[in-house]
């Protein structure tokens, strides 16, 4: 430590984002030295619709040290092994966006370009039928590898379904019990350095003043500190992302909870549907300018698999993103920083990669710009990467009224044109320097919405025909196997994450080396 450390970390704002941060610093940042402080207010409700993961949240919790079941178990959480798209490539169609891979590569060659040519010669089932996450999900089946495990069950991977206020009360009590001060109160006034402008303190609604060195922004959509005071500026994808509302409702269950998403194709948008233990989570992500609300609420309630659990909440939004997500002394996270839609379950990433790149980048009081520059690239480009993948979707759809006619018209940014014209030529796919959506979740949005290829790469031909034909239909058949073997994803979130019972279960072991 020295004269420039850092001594007081203020994070504005609770829920998700904040308390992620807050758990992360008291970690990370557990140096004896560097005090952290979160205020948050009762009177400010939090969004907390996002109830969907992907699988970099699995590394997040470890690095915290948190049990996975006592995590689900708190959080009324399941399994996902990826998301069912529904309506997108057409009426009635259905495919599948898995996590893991498809396959294995062969001699140096990407396993979907042998089943690229493959699928010239024969008909071919759907590439999900590679996939051991996508053949678990179809069957309903679930269990988690461990460390070691060999393929075809070493290939499975997994994030979460759960409830996101309750995943912030865990969060909270995980940090609070390692000395992260909690200040009730809402912020009236915000006070800024006169020469460099930096945020100097908060004042509370109650007179208390609550100085800072470093400020996280966690307040949401409106930004109290990265824009109301600071203002930075917003960058707006709405003419890529059309969609600006959502309604979001709780329903029972009328099956047992699905070991993964579904996102189906409605007049105006799409709807979610997220299986918790306790709850199916359901929403209408649409676009106002296509459907009045109260025709969305309507049209959503009238597809809901159980009754209603509570009361519809209806949002508003702006897709895009914070033009710097870091700006003198204030590092925005979670909404604060930019919102993409729900579609691949990105809000919680997003939150978390912030503050990986907020710890790896960490600053003194000087603050290096260096260091700000260099975050406020990372998050941008993690930022557009995500928005191409998600404008795909909207692109490629075959969806028939007005709205989903509009999006397959949509001028798209120039970076997404180039993926696709070069899958569409010979199936390449470059995921070079992006830690999000590899090379299995772009072929699986491109072949699930019929953007064949029309040739694949000569490299394949260099292959023996036969043997490589037997080699797909030998993988196709082992991921089967192995799924069948596993048990139902409901049998494994009972046995290994439900809330406890009164008398405690037998250990959760199977013969077939699936364990708890």
């Amino acid at each position: 430590m020295n004269e420039h450390s850092i001594r007081e970390v203020v994070i504005v704002g609770g829920g998700t984002a904040g308390w992620m941060a807050a758990a992360a610093f008291a970690r990370f940042l557990n140096n004896g030295y560097t005090r952290i402080t979160l205020i948050e207010s009762a009177e400010i409700g939090t969004i907390g619709v996002g109830e969907a993961t992907i699988p970099p949240l699995i590394t997040f919790n470890r690095m915290l040290g948190i049990n996975e079941n006592e995590f689900l178990r708190a959080t009324k959480g399941t399994f996902k092994l990826g998301i069912e798209f529904v309506g997108w490539g057409g009426e009635g169609e259905r495919y599948f966006h898995p996590f893991g891979y498809h396959g294995h590569d062969l001699e140096g060659v990407h396993f979907h370009q042998l089943y690229l040519r493959e699928r010239k010669r024969r008909v071919m089932q759907d590439i999900s039928a590679w996939s051991m996450s996508a053949v678990a999900a179809q069957l309903g089946k679930f269990a988690r590898p461990p460390a070691d495990a060999r393929p075809p069950f070493g290939q499975l991977l997994y994030a979460f379904h759960f409830d996101a206020s309750l995943y912030g009360q865990f969060l909270r009590a995980y940090a609070e019990g390692r000395g992260v001060r909690r200040i009730e109160g809402k912020v009236v006034d915000v006070a800024q350095d006169g020469e460099s402008g930096h945020v100097r303190s908060v004042t509370l609604a109650d007179g208390q003043v609550i100085e800072g060195d470093l400020f996280i922004d966690c307040s949401g959509f409106r930004g109290l500190l990265i824009e109301q005071t600071l203002k930075t500026g917003y960058e707006d994808w709405s003419n890529w992302l059309p969609c600006d509302r959502a309604i979001a409702v709780p329903s029972e269950h009328a099956v047992a909870p699905d070991p993964y998403t579904r996102v189906t194709t409605r007049r105006a948008g799409w709807q979610w549907r997220i299986p918790l233990q306790h709850r199916m989570g359901n929403g209408y992500v649409y676009s106002s300018a296509h459907i009045s609300d109260d025709d969305a609420e309507r049209e959503l309630l009238a597809n809901l698999e159980g009754p209603p659990l509570d009361q519809p909440r209806r949002l508003s939004f702006v897709t895009g993103r914070r033009t710097l997500a870091w700006n003198a002394n204030v590092v925005s996270l979670g909404l604060a920083s930019g919102f993409i839609e729900p579609l691949e379950s990105t809000s919680i990433h997003f939150i978390q990669a912030g503050i990986a790149r907020l710890i790896s980048l960490f600053p003194d009081k000087r603050f290096n710009p260096v260091e700000r520059d260099e975050y406020n690239r990372q998050m941008q480009n993690l930022f557009e990467d995500v928005r191409d993948f998600i404008v795909l979707h909207y692109k490629a759809t075959r969806g028939t009224t007005d709205f989903w006619k509009r999006c397959q018209a949509l001028e798209i940014p120039s970076t997404l044109q180039t993926k696709i014209d070069l899958f569409r030529a010979k199936g390449r796919v470059f995921r070079e320097g992006f830690e999000l959506f590899a090379t299995t979740s772009w072929v699986a949005v491109f072949l699930g919405q019929h953007i064949v290829p029309e040739d694949y790469e000569p490299a394949v031909d260099a292959l023996d025909e036969d043997k490589i034909a037997q080699a797909l239909e030998q993988m196709r058949i082992g991921y089967l196997e192995t799924a069948q073997a596993m048990p139902t994803h409901a049998e494994f979130v009972a046995r290994c994450c439900a809330p406890p019972q009164p008398q405690a279960e037998a250990p959760f072991a199977f013969a077939s080396g699936f364990g708890a």
